[in-house]
């Protein structure tokens, strides 16, 4: 009978999870966005590398290893390095909105000393940055979900769609769908915007991260009872 009781509450409460504002779509969304933008813009900006999808950083760590080209191998193994450590903080302290600030610092140092620094600093900023961000926004609304890669979206927006007929599964796996595609936009128009403007098109992912961010602290500042 206080299991019974108690099952309304403890819904409602999951709901309120759910629905949080870190969890909406639209947060996954500008994050999203910022995280294809920044593969672009690393790639053409700072010798071919990825600032998010890791998977393309170790294929090349790889090969250039295997055919002796040390140098680009180590340029390749920066991004990684940056990333795990970026991620590691991140899962240590368990601080969402003070991992994406430190995101958007990591973004806005890249853009004022971008080539005043040497560019493998530049590099180990930015996907330190992006590190925190990834490992802290990791769930649309009750699902899981990465802002820096398609391919773990795209699984699972198949397994959603295939497994089970459920609306709220469907609407899952529709969530994944639009992730994808807006990796995909932030990713042609980082390099639309990088040919043309250079370091100052890393304006357009901090600005979506700040929106983010402040979407977050209004929700919280709206939840405070002071």
């Amino acid at each position: 009978m206080a299991m019974q009781a108690a099952s309304p509450d403890v819904a409602a409460e999951l709901r309120a999870v759910a629905y949080a504002p870190e969890r909406s779509l639209l947060v996954a969304a500008l994050l999203t966005f910022s995280g294809g933008f920044l593969d672009a813009f690393t790639w053409l900006s700072l010798g071919g590398v990825f600032a998010s999808s890791q998977t393309g950083n170790v294929v090349f760590l790889g090969i250039d290893a295997l055919s002796g080209r040390w140098q680009q191998a180590a340029h390749h193994l920066l991004p990684i390095v940056g990333f795990v450590l970026g991620a590691w903080v991140a899962v240590r302290i368990q601080a969402p909105l003070r991992c994406l600030t430190a995101h958007i610092v990591c973004l806005s140092a890249a853009m004022l000393l971008l080539h005043r620094i040497p560019d493998p600093i530049a590099i180990l900023g930015i996907s330190f940055g992006i590190a925190l961000q990834s490992a802290s926004f990791r769930r649309v609304d009750r699902w899981s979900y990465l802002s820096v890669t398609v391919t773990g979206n795209m699984l699972r927006a198949i397994d959603q769609f295939v497994s089970t007929s459920d609306r709220d599964a469907l609407r899952g796996g529709a969530a994944m769908l639009v992730l994808c595609l807006i990796f995909l936009c932030g990713a042609a128009i980082g390099g639309y915007a990088t040919t043309r403007l250079g370091a100052a098109s890393l304006a357009v992912p901090t600005a979506l991260s700040a929106c983010a961010l402040l979407l977050c602290l209004r929700s919280r500042i709206g939840r405070d009872p002071d």
